[in-house]
């Protein structure tokens, strides 16, 4: 009798520190408003993660988030080894790594926060700043080498395609949206980071860089406005023969609404967290608050927008 009331004891102090949180990477219970988490995100979302991280932090200064910026399929493995508690990505996990959160006796959820845009660059001085997904695919099978190619091609030299990682999002999107399984045969340079693409495309006007749009798409930064300097967002359309240049889509706002930018890609947050804790808090502050706001202020279309208040008052006598 005394050993069954010692186990539910237990059981009770358990259920207890599920309810409270569990404890963080500085050993202090976290909870939505307060502790040290980790976090793990591509590269390519930056600009975006650091707004909302941020933000978050200003709402709850004693809620602290140490992230991680790496290509998307480590930022994977950090989730799957239990080294980061959310992390964000283009994609969900799939049924292998389902399995091994499954294995460990742990939980995952997802939530799709936003609709984003992979841009493709290029420098100012290059006039070629339209080009149809056909011709892209093309490039991408080695069939399509130089710029003169291209069916509004003004640019000649060979075509060199510039991404951030060998393993990031970037770079998967690609091959995967057009079923590319050998790259080794084209003229790719890996840069290290998006913003280092921005800046290797702005001298080389053969290259083609393929960046995360909300490096430059957030209007009210000078950071975004200065690396946006020398450098032409490609126009991209679907079909092979446009019957017009409105059929040139750019992956900002509008393009991404209705997902008419061909190369629109999900932003989704996924969590390890089997508990009400600080990785769940920014979840609900993103999917519920003005975390809308922010990824609309970034540049990218927001899951759940943020609600607007209009007053409409009328100067007719009543």
């Amino acid at each position: 009798m005394k050993d069954r009331a010692g186990s539910l004891l237990l059981l009770a102090g358990l259920a207890l520190a599920g309810l409270l949180g569990c404890t963080s990477s500085t050993g202090e219970l976290d909870n939505p408003r307060q502790g040290t988490i980790t976090i793990a995100a591509d590269e390519s979302f930056k600009p975006l993660v650091g707004a909302l991280t941020n933000a978050y932090e200003g709402i709850y200064p004693n809620a602290h988030f140490k992230i991680d910026y790496k290509p998307e399929q480590e930022a994977v493995r950090q989730l799957l080894n239990d080294s980061a508690r959310i992390i964000f990505a283009t994609r969900q996990l799939n049924d292998k790594e389902l399995e091994i959160i499954k294995k460990q006796k742990s939980s995952q959820r997802f939530q799709h926060i936003a609709t984003d845009g992979l841009a493709l660059v290029i420098s100012k001085s290059n006039p070629d700043s339209l080009i149809t997904m056909p011709e892209l695919k093309a490039i991408l099978e080695g069939k399509l080498t130089d710029w003169s190619q291209l069916k509004r091609g003004g640019q000649t030299g060979l075509i060199t395609l510039v991404f951030d990682n060998a393993n990031s999002s970037n770079l998967n999107f690609v091959l995967n949206k057009f079923g590319i399984k050998d790259i080794q045969g084209l003229r790719i340079i890996s840069a290290g980071s998006n913003e280092k693409v921005i800046k290797d495309v702005r001298e080389n006007p053969q290259h083609l860089g393929f960046i995360g749009v909300n490096w430059i798409s957030d209007g009210h930064s000078l950071a975004s406005e200065e690396l946006s300097k020398g450098i032409h967002v490609m126009g991209v359309a679907k079909n092979a023969n446009p019957g017009s240049i409105s059929e040139y889509i750019q992956p900002f706002q509008a393009g991404l609404e209705f997902k008419r930018y061909p190369l629109h890609r999900d932003l989704y947050i996924i969590s390890r967290e089997g508990y009400s804790g600080l990785g769940g808090g920014l979840m609900t502050y993103i999917a519920r608050d003005v975390g809308g706001l922010i990824i609309q202020k970034m540049g990218l279309l927001p899951t759940v927008p943020y609600p607007r208040e209009l007053e409409i008052k009328s100067t007719r006598d009543l």
